[in-house]
């Protein structure tokens, strides 16, 4: 019996560190994506607006850009 129990208890040790390594993991992955959008925010608000006006976006839709790079306020969709 205290076999059985011992290998549950295993089972269970081992569900919950990969339930607390899935956490890290995606801790890690959005602390990234942040990082993405605080250098694309930075990156471009260091242009020019005649830089920002040539790749078709205004100083006013940086923020809404660097937020949702896969969205394209203009419909197109850019990837």
């Amino acid at each position: 019996m205290s076999t059985i129990y011992g290998a549950t208890r295993l089972g269970q040790t081992a569900a919950s560190t990969r339930r607390v390594s899935s956490l890290f993991k995606t801790y890690w992955s959005a602390l990234q994506e942040r990082r993405k959008r605080q250098r694309l925010r930075a990156t471009l608000c260091n242009l020019s607006d005649r830089e920002l006006m040539d790749i078709g976006t205004t100083r006013g839709e940086i923020d809404y850009v660097a937020s949702n790079r896969l969205v394209d306020p203009r419909g197109i969709r850019s990837v």
